[in-house]
Parts: structure tokens; C-alpha cells; sequence
């Protein structure tokens, strides 16, 4: 019988659910109504995710089957048309205003041939039918953690609807779904690193070095191997190529507790940077350095940021520790599959992964403490966990003492239980980084167009930044040098007011308030929006030939050098009086420090500074160039200048 408030996809998926449940369409209906409470409202929405939830368990129990013969991807496919737009009402607008529009393509600026690659791969992405929105597909993640995660589920749409407009269309759904059971095979397909055990709570997730993979290099400063690099949930394993077969696995523990990270380089033997794709592991105990591809480097880091998520927020049960484990292996999953629907352009890897991604999103810590505690009511048994759809997947599962499955089983609820709470704590957060990530994006795009302009470019707009300043800059010269004494005499006397009364906290106080209100002023004069951008003109300068361009770079080459030059040779003639290397420079220097020592001891600060302040301001009147002794200034050079620099000697290794 059909809801006439319902939409025609909800009454489908209505049906679909009392078949697959065994039941009638009105038990179905009767089960909802009798724990709703109208005080929540939206009664198709909510009667959609009660059943959605109960078919989602029959659906999880047998996920392998299903995902084999499209049963699964069509059925939640179309909860997510039917969550979308629940009442009749709502359905037709929505569609007709989709059909109508085009799809808008984000493309990749850095590649040529995108246009070429988006129209062969837009027939396998798109149809005809409806299409689901961002919210649909962040729902069904956050019941079922198979095509996306309640964590990362918007950043995943977002990355895989960029071809369709931020549309899914049910092609790529369906695909998608299809790469995630082929690289889960795949996966479990790989050979163990020779000599290696593996624990029984680990997985292969990633294999280089192979026939049909890139080639992996270990380097150690001068040698270099050909091997193969297998990553696994615990560790980083890497066979040696041999005559034959590969030499036993050297593995890198990424669980233990310890200082360690793994970073993009460029590098090769000798240190040479050859190659620039490459993985370098630090720890206290070694360094390796790898030629690898690009997403081993995401991948070991995501691992290695699971294990010190759960060190940090001591998961110590099994059962935490293992959902998350199987959360972060589905990450791993769906990352590949994603590469191998857009081979030709590879998403970006952090928007698959968890851990990868808000540690370089703003706020994300707050998202991990969100998910920390999540952890704490997690339901392994639920068939819908993550740890469930793995063990079904025919993936082994790891011993879990009987006990704990003793309070794992009285926990059992249906997916639509008591984690309501949880779940909209941790989508607030995700939602505020979500925010503050666009935020930070919008800044960066603003600074890319100055990332590419060159020496004199920059240094115009350098000047023409600088140029509010330089008024204050010439008054405040102006000041010194006594070419306006009423001002100079003013500034002496709040100067030495200020100190001799220890008032320059308030005097920092006071300017702060001062800048406060000159940024109060330009927000009621609306300055943002009448300069909107800052104009920099090199209409002056003269367009410079090559020539003048090498010869200018060469000059600035040579200044650096002198300024180096400078410094080391002022640092050589501070260490060899430090080290009384010239005795009678060095009695002079302890002499004067011991005489300053005395007088920091005797008289207050506040005295010296004024006197410092008095001394600076008469040393630049025209009494004080009458009474300057050029002399006394010679005499300190020529000091300075018969101090011996301590030698240095250039040898080509290290003792």
C-alpha cells in the first residue's frame, strides 16, 4: 500500500525493507510509529532511517554476496534518493532543477590532458537517473563505514563528486563500491614479507617494488638496494632484491611509542637528491630513505598517526583499539579504490584517510578528541562496525578474550541506538573545522599569486607594503636629528616621565588601545571595501636586458657573501677574545664587562636608561657633533681591528 505522503522512492525503499525484513509494509510502519515522538518532527525522514537502519543490518550480514551481485549498492543508493527527499513534496523540485542544470567540472589546473580524460570517464560517472547530494551520502556513512566514514565522509564526496558538479551519480556509486571489494581481494591476495610473522590483528595494506608497481630503492649513504616495501596496520617492511628471491624483511615498527615520523624528500645515494619522490623514516634508533611513490608516504603516516591516537587517548581495550584499526584499514581501502576509478588523476590521498587529514586541517585535534570518545561506546559486534564488515569480507579477525565478547553482545543495538549524541557532537566539530578549512583555503589561494614573481617584483611590493610606515619613519628621524626641537624636547620628557615613574607597562597598554581603535575606525570607514586590493605600479622602472639582470643577481650573490663573510669573522674574533687567544684584548674586554657588571649592580635600571636616553638625544644635536670625538671612534676600530680571528681549517670528513 502506498504512503501518499511519501515520495516514490521512499515508498520503494518502504518495500524493499519489509521484503527483505520478512515483513509487511504496515508492521513496518506500526514498529516506527510506536517509538516516534512527534515532537521531533519530519516523520518521512525519520520513518526513512528506521528503516534503512533495520534493512542495513540484514544487508551487513551477508555484505560480500551482496556487493558481488549490485544488491547492496542499488539498495542504499536508493535509501540515500529516499533520505534526500523523503516526502512527495519535496521530490520533484530538486530533480527538475538537477536535470536542467549542467554539470559543473572542477578540474585539475596542472594537467593538460584533463579535458580529454573527463570525456571518456564521464559516461562510466554519470546517467540520466537522480543524483544524491553531499548530506545523503555523509548519513549512510555514518551507519555503515564501507563507502565513507562519519569522520571524513564530506571531504570524501567532495573529492569523488569533483568530475559530476558535486553531484553522485548512481555509475559512480556503483563503481566505486565495485573498486572497494577488488582491492579488498587484492589486498588479501599479497604475499607476507619474507621472514615475517604477521600478528593476527594484522593487514597488508600496500605493496611497491613489484612487476606492476613502481620500483622501490632503499639508500644508505653510498649503497643502494632494489627491493620491495610492504606496509601493513603495525608496521613498514622492506625486502631486499636478491639473486632470486628477496632477503629477509628488515622491518620498521610505526606501534611502538617512540619519537618517530616519516617525511617526503628528495634523495638518493650519497644523499644526492636524484630522486624526488621519496619516503625518510627517523627514530631515535635509525634513518632509512626510500624511492617510493606518493601515497606510501600518506599511508605510513596515517598509520603512524592511528597508533599515536590511540597511545595519546589510551585505547587500551582490544575492542577500541581494533574498530579503529578497521575504520582507518576501510580509509586505506577506499583510498585505492578511488585511484584505481580516477587512475589518470589520482584524487588527493588525505581526503580518504582519517588521521592524514585533520592533523593538517585547523582544529582537527578537536575532531580526534570527538572520535576518542566515540570510541568508548563502540559496538564490534553491531554488523554494521567497521570490524564486522571486515570479518565478513572474509578478512581474518583478531582473538578477542570471551569476556569481552560477553559485554560487546549485551550492547547490541540496532544502528540508529544511543550514539545519536555522539554523532552530533563529532559532526558539530567537523562541521567548525570544515568551516575554518575554507577559511585557510581562501587565504592560501589569495597568496599563490606571489608565490611565482621574482626578485624585483617582490621587492615593490615590499616597498609599496612598507609605505604606510615610512611617515612614521621620517618623523620619528626627524625627532633624533633636532630638526623639530619642540617635538624631540616632548618626546624626552614623556620618556623619561615613563621610566623614572616604571609606568611602561601602562605606555604599552596605551598603545595597544590606540591601535585598537585606529582598526574600529577603519572597519566604520569601511576601508575593506573601498581597498579591495593593493595596487603596485612598475610603470618607473626601466625593463631591465638580461644582461643587467645577471649582473644584478651577481651583485646581490656577492653582498650575501660579504655579509657572511662579516659574520664569521666577527664570531672568530669574539671566540678567540673568549678563549683569551689575544691575552691583552681579552684583559680590556673583562676589564670593561667587569666594570659594566658593577655599575648594572649599583644603579638602578630605570637611571640607565635615561641616561642612555639623554646621552642618544645630545649625541645627535648639534652639541653633541661639536663634541664628538672621532678620535675616541678610530681608536675603537683599530682595536677591534688588530684582534686575530681563531683559525679554521676546511677537511672533507668528520672525525
Amino acid at each position: 500500500m502506498e504512503r501518499k505522503h511519501l515520495s516514490s522512492i521512499a515508498n520503494h525503499v518502504l518495500r524493499t525493507t519489509a521484503q527483505e525484513l520478512g515483513t509487511s509494509v504496515e508492521h513496518l510502519v506500526e514498529e516506527f510509529e510506536a517509538g516516534w515522538n512527534p515532537e521531533v518532527g519530519d516523520y518521512s525522514r525519520k520513518l526513512m532511517e528506521f528503516c534503512s537502519s533495520k534493512a542495513l543490518i540484514s544487508l551487513c550480514q551477508n555484505i560480500e554476496e551482496r556487493l558481488n551481485n549490485g544488491s547492496y549498492s542499488r539498495f542504499t543508493y536508493d535509501m540515500m534518493l529516499a533520505w534526500e527527499n523523503p516526502s512527495d513534496a519535496l521530490l520533484e523540485k530538486p530533480q527538475a532543477e538537477n536535470e536542467d542544470s549542467k554539470i559543473s567540472v572542477n578540474l585539475p589546473p596542472d594537467l593538460d590532458d584533463i579535458p580529454l580524460f573527463y570525456s571518456d570517464l564521464m559516461p562510466l560517472l554519470v546517467n540520466d537517473g537522480p543524483s544524491v547530494g553531499e548530506d545523503a551520502f555523509a548519513w549512510l556513512g555514518s551507519l555503515v563505514p564501507l563507502v565513507a566514514d562519519i569522520v571524513n565522509g564530506r571531504f570524501t564526496f567532495e573529492t569523488l563528486t569533483a568530475p559530476t558538479g558535486n553531484r553522485l551519480f548512481f555509475p559512480a556509486y556503483d563503481k566505486f563500491l565495485k573498486e572497494i571489494d577488488n582491492c579488498m581481494k587484492h589486498l588479501q591476495k599479497q604475499a607476507t614479507p619474507k621472514g615475517v610473522e604477521l600478528a593476527d590483528d594484522e593487514y597488508i595494506l600496500h605493496v611497491e617494488g613489484t612487476a606492476t608497481t613502481q620500483r622501490v630503492v632503499r639508500h644508505i649513504e653510498g649503497t643502494s638496494w632494489p627491493g620491495r616495501l610492504t606496509l601493513t596496520n603495525h608496521a613498514l617492511f622492506f625486502e631486499a632484491s636478491g639473486v632470486l628471491t628477496y632477503d629477509d624483511a628488515l622491518k620498521i615498527d610505526l606501534s611502538r611509542d617512540i619519537e618517530h615520523g616519516v617525511k617526503p624528500a628528495a634523495t638518493g645515494p650519497w644523499g644526492a637528491p636524484l630522486f624526488d619522490k621519496a619516503i625518510i623514516y627517523e627514530s631515535p634508533d635509525f634513518m632509512i630513505m626510500i624511492s617510493k611513490s606518493d601515497i606510501i608516504t600518506s599511508l605510513t603516516k596515517e598509520v603512524l598517526l592511528m597508533h599515536k591516537f590511540l597511545s595519546k587517548f589510551k585505547a587500551e581495550s582490544p575492542i577500541q583499539a581494533w574498530e579503529m584499526h578497521a575504520r582507518t584499514i576501510l580509509s586505506i581501502i577506499r583510498l585505492h579504490a578511488a585511484r584505481e576509478m580516477l587512475r589518470i588523476c589520482p584524487p588527493d590521498p588525505t581526503k580518504f584517510l582519517i588521521f592524514a587529514l585533520y592533523d593538517e586541517l585547523p582544529k582537527g585535534d578537536y575532531v580526534l578528541e570527538q572520535l576518542a570518545e566515540s570510541l568508548n561506546k563502540v559496538n564490534i559486534a553491531q554488523p554494521c562496525s567497521a570490524h564486522s564488515i571486515l570479518r565478513k569480507m572474509n578478512f581474518s579477525e583478531p582473538t578477542i578474550s570471551e569476556i569481552e565478547e560477553k559485554g560487546v553482545n549485551e550492547k547490541r543495538e540496532t544502528i540508529a541506538g544511543s550514539e545519536n549524541d555522539d554523532k552530533t557532537s563529532l559532526e558539530t566539530a567537523i562541521n567548525q573545522t570544515r568551516k575554518e578549512e575554507r577559511e585557510v583555503v581562501n587565504a592560501k589561494e589569495a597568496i599563490e599569486g606571489l608565490k611565482d614573481e621574482g626578485i624585483s617584483e617582490n621587492a615593490l611590493i615590499l616597498m609599496e607594503l612598507l609605505k604606510p610606515l615610512k611617515s612614521g619613519f621620517v618623523w620619528f628621524w626627524k625627532t633624533l636629528s633636532w630638526e623639530r626641537p619642540g617635538t624631540t624636547l616632548v618626546v624626552i620628557a614623556i620618556v623619561t616621565v615613563i621610566v623614572y615613574k616604571e609606568w611602561v607597562g601602562k605606555a604599552i597598554s596605551a598603545g595597544l588601545l590606540v591601535l585598537v581603535a585606529k582598526m574600529i575606525q577603519a572597519r566604520q570607514e569601511k576601508l575593506k571595501d573601498k581597498q579591495k586590493e593593493i595596487t603596485v605600479c612598475t610603470a618607473f622602472e626601466p625593463t631591465a636586458s638580461t644582461r643587467e639582470n645577471i649582473v644584478s643577481a651577481q651583485y646581490m650573490y656577492m653582498s650575501i657573501c660579504q655579509i657572511i663573510h662579516q659574520a664569521n669573522v666577527t664570531i672568530l674574533k669574539l671566540h678567540s677574545v673568549l678563549v683569551s687567544r689575544a691575552p691583552k684584548h681579552a684583559n680590556v674586554m673583562m676589564v670593561g664587562i667587569t666594570g659594566l657588571a658593577i655599575l648594572f649592580a649599583v644603579t638602578p635600571l630605570k637611571y640607565l636608561i635615561i641616561s642612555a636616553v639623554f646621552h642618544w638625544m645630545i649625541m645627535r644635536s648639534k652639541l653633541g657633533k661639536y663634541m664628538k670625538n672621532n678620535q675616541n671612534e678610530r681608536r675603537v676600530k683599530e682595536w677591534w681591528d688588530s684582534i686575530p680571528p681563531t683559525p679554521v681549517r676546511i677537511v672533507d670528513q668528520c672525525l
